[in-house]
C-alpha cells in the first residue's frame, strides 16, 4: 500500500499532488493547456532536473528571461528553436514553457484564473517528472504604493480586495478558502541576495491582490468609474496605511496554491510605476 504524503503534500522532495490517486488511474494525463501529457512525452527526461520554476505574465517576457538565465548561468547546452530557446507548449496558444538547466521559465497570462490553470498543470508536469526540491517564484511587473519606480517588492503577505488572506473559490457549489502564506525561509534567503551597492532597492511588504485592472485596483480610466479621484487617494492612503507596498492580480491565488500543493513559493515584482 502507498504510504500517505506527509503533510507538505511532498515526501522525500517529491511533488505529490493532493489528487494523486485519481491521477494515477488514469491511463493517460494529459496537460491539456502545456500540450503535453504522459503517453508522448518523456516528462522525467524532458524535467526531471528542474529545480526552479519561475512563472510571468508575458510568453515574450518569458522567453527573454530564460535567455538571460542562460547568459547569466553560462549555460549554452539546453535546446534552442532558432535563435530562441524552445517553448515545449508549442502546440498551443495559451501558455508557454522554456527551459534552462534547472530553471523552468512559464507564462501564465493575467489574473489568478489564467494562473490556477498553468499552475495545476505545472504541479502535474513536476509530480511526474519526479523533480526534487523544487521552488516556484513568481516574477514580473507591479504598481508601487510609496515606492519609487525600479523598486523590487518581495512579498511577505497577500491580501484581497478586502484585506484578507485567503485564496477564495466556490467548489461544488460551496465557499472554500485558502490560506496564502509565504514560505519563510526562502524569503529570508532571497533578501539576502540584496546587495548594498545594487542600483535598485529591494522591501518587503503586503502585496494587493486585486480582482480586476480597473475598478479593482481603484482606476479611474476604465469603461466603468462611479468614485472620483478623492475616493481613489483616500482607499490608496488607506492601504499604505495598512502595510500594502504594491498591487497586482496574481499574488493571492500563487501564493495559497503554493502553501496547499506544500511547494515553497515566492514572488518578486518590480514597480514599474508610482502611487
Amino acid at each position: 500500500m502507498e504510504s500517505e504524503p506527509d503533510s507538505t503534500g511532498n515526501r522525500n522532495g517529491l511533488v505529490i499532488p493532493k489528487n494523486h490517486r485519481k491521477l494515477h488511474l488514469l491511463k493517460v494525463d494529459h496537460l491539456y493547456h502545456l500540450a503535453l501529457d504522459t503517453e508522448k512525452d518523456d516528462l522525467e527526461k524532458m524535467f526531471g532536473d528542474v529545480r526552479f520554476v519561475c512563472f510571468g505574465g508575458q510568453p515574450s517576457r518569458m522567453e527573454k528571461f530564460s535567455a538571460l538565465v542562460a547568459r547569466e548561468l553560462n549555460i549554452d547546452d539546453h535546446e534552442m528553436d532558432g535563435d530562441r530557446p524552445k517553448n515545449y507548449a508549442a502546440g498551443t496558444d495559451r501558455y508557454s514553457i522554456h527551459k534552462v538547466g534547472p530553471v523552468l521559465s512559464v507564462s501564465h497570462g493575467i489574473g489568478i484564473p489564467s494562473l490556477s490553470v498553468v499552475f495545476n498543470e505545472i504541479i502535474k508536469l513536476v509530480h511526474y517528472a519526479k523533480c526534487k526540491d523544487v521552488e516556484f517564484f513568481r516574477i514580473g511587473t507591479c504598481g508601487g504604493l510609496g515606492l519609487e519606480p525600479g523598486t523590487v517588492v518581495v512579498t511577505e503577505k497577500a491580501v484581497d480586495g478586502e484585506m484578507n488572506p485567503y485564496y477564495k473559490l466556490a467548489v461544488l457549489g460551496k465557499p472554500v478558502q485558502r490560506l496564502a502564506k509565504v514560505d519563510q525561509t526562502l524569503l529570508e534567503s532571497l533578501l539576502r541576495c540584496s546587495e548594498p551597492d545594487d542600483d535598485f532597492k529591494t522591501v518587503k511588504g503586503t502585496t494587493f491582490c486585486s480582482d480586476d485592472f480597473y475598478e479593482g485596483q481603484a482606476r479611474l480610466d476604465g469603461a466603468f468609474c462611479e468614485y472620483e479621484e478623492e475616493d481613489k487617494m483616500k482607499f490608496l492612503q488607506e492601504l499604505r496605511n495598512k502595510g500594502v507596498c504594491n498591487i497586482e492580480m496574481e499574488s493571492l491565488g500563487f501564493l495559497a496554491m503554493c502553501h496547499y500543493a506544500g511547494v515553497k513559493g515566492l514572488i518578486s515584482k518590480i514597480c514599474i510605476y508610482f502611487t
